[in-house]
């Protein structure tokens, strides 16, 4: 069973409470700045670990101690729950 397409109202209204993220197309995505290229793959870790236990995996993309996420569901075409949610997950996680 695919998980439903968010519509253009609640992507709209999850990115209003996800300030740091932003649309790309059929996805979203956020940099997060770590303070070391250690600091930045814990980070990844620790978002890995969250990916790997809600079955939904971002792309990563890791650049000294710059590192972007990227959240879509491939599965689905586009944008569902499960990509908000993730997101909220790593800005928890980038917030330590």
């Amino acid at each position: 069973m695919t998980t439903p397409l968010l519509t253009e109202t609640q992507i709209t209204d999850a990115l209003d409470s996800l300030p740091e993220w932003s649309r790309a197309g059929d996805a979203i995505n956020r940099t997060v700045q770590a303070s070391s290229f250690l600091a930045g793959i814990e980070l990844v870790r620790r978002v890995a670990e969250a990916a790997e236990a809600a079955n939904h995996h971002p792309d990563i993309d890791i650049r000294w101690r710059k590192v972007t996420f990227v959240l879509s569901t491939h599965s689905a075409g586009g944008l569902t729950a499960q990509d908000v949610a993730l997101a909220r997950e790593i800005d928890r996680l980038a917030g330590r």
